[in-house]
Formats: C-alpha cells, structure tokens, sequence
C-alpha cells in the first residue's frame, strides 16, 4: 500500500496506485515517461535511483 499526507500528494499517490495496480517493478516506472515539469517525476526519479541512474542527484 501507499500512505501520503501533504499538500498535493494526490498526483503522486495517483502514480503509486496505477503501478500497483500494473505490479509494475522500479525499472517498469524508470522507463515510463512522465511528464515535466510535475511532481510525478519524483516518481520516476525514485525509480531511476534504484538502479543508480537518478538524473537530480549525485549517483556514488
């Protein structure tokens, strides 16, 4: 399941819910375009993250 309490969390529990709903894996939302600039890309961002290839952020 998903839990998320803040302001405009319904576009990203939105995501949660379809990928869920697919059993899709990180690397299933990692290959998905996702629109920008929106919150949802933290989303994708996430997912890239666990494979070591997160665009915003310094990969070690």
């Amino acid at each position: 399941g998903v839990h998320m309490i803040g302001p405009q969390v319904s576009e990203l529990i939105c995501e949660a819910g379809f990928a869920m709903a697919m059993e899709a894996s990180a690397e299933d939302l990692a290959r998905t375009v996702h629109a920008h600039p929106t919150l949802a890309e933290a989303t994708h961002e996430a997912a890239l993250a666990t494979a070591g290839r997160a665009i915003h952020k310094i990969n070690r």
